[in-house]
């Protein structure tokens, strides 16, 4: 029982800190640090990350009129039998060509080398150093975007540089853990002038095909030889993170509409602190 509370706080955590810009890295690893699963390591390192497809679920849920492409013919009750174009929206389709273009690079070099980047930078000090760097990143770009209106307001209006740009902030997150996932390509999207809401939709979207592969990969990579009570932790973090993730984006999404990112670059930069004063004293 003691494990499954813990793997229902992990699952919240997750959900919480995957969406908004603030490192979800960061916060699991001041979690891990204070609250271990008795587990085996492989297990948790599969865990951490396969509980983020609970994360992506919500997502799938909250916009899956925005993000599936086929479209149905009320009249009949089905697909409109003429023509590929009548059966798949030509916006949604596009989007999906973005989605997978900003992909590319993380796809690329962060798969390719993710087993250089963790040894190299999957530790306490760069995470934290990470945290402190994107959050002024955040205040400062957020005091330079006021008076200023946002040049795009649509995903449709993103045009294939523009995602690309995006896409090579997903890497830099892919790299820097801390850096966080949605606070990157957040980040990288307020530099290209689009407008808090696109950005943030245009980041979850974008996390579908990631974090599912990611997801997918470490799966694979664990194996399917569960015991009784893994199934049961997992699926209590997949169950936990997907219910939390729907509540925060539906949060989330309420306060940008009012609010800038700032609050999430003076907590980033607080939370670093935390970081890096704990486990340097813990040395």
């Amino acid at each position: 029982m003691i494990e499954l509370f813990k793997a229902i706080l992990f699952g919240i955590v997750e959900g919480i800190t995957e969406w908004l810009p603030i490192s979800s890295t960061g916060h699991m690893i001041l979690l891990d640090e204070f609250v271990k699963l008795d587990v085996t390591k492989s297990f948790y390192s599969m865990f951490e990350v396969v509980i983020q497809f609970g994360a992506i679920m919500a997502v799938v849920v909250i916009y899956w009129k925005r993000i599936w492409p086929f479209k149905v013919n009320h009249e009949t009750g089905i697909n409109a039998p003429t023509g590929l174009w009548r059966v798949i929206d030509k916006g949604t389709f596009i989007m999906w060509i973005k989605i997978l273009i900003a992909c590319v690079p993380a796809g690329i070099i962060g798969i390719k080398f993710n087993d250089l980047f963790e040894k190299l930078f999957y530790n306490p000090t760069c995470v934290a150093l990470a945290l402190i760097i994107f959050g002024i990143a955040f205040i400062l770009i957020e005091n330079f975007n006021q008076g200023h209106r946002p040049k795009i307001n649509s995903i449709a209006e993103l045009s294939y540089y523009a995602v690309i740009m995006i896409g090579f902030f997903q890497l830099i997150a892919a790299v820097f853990p801390g850096t966080s996932r949605s606070g990157a390509t957040i980040l990288g999207a307020l530099l290209l002038g689009v407008s808090r809401t696109v950005a943030a939709e245009f980041t979850f979207f974008l996390a579908i095909p990631v974090m599912f592969g990611a997801a997918l990969f470490k799966l694979v990579e664990f194996g399917f030889a569960f015991t009784s009570i893994e199934l049961i932790i997992l699926a209590a973090g997949l169950i936990t993170a997907f219910v939390s993730s729907i509540i925060v984006i539906k949060l989330l999404m309420q306060y940008i509409k009012k609010h800038d990112f700032k609050i999430f670059g003076w907590y980033r930069i607080a939370l670093g602190l935390v970081v890096l004063t704990y486990f340097l004293i813990a040395k």
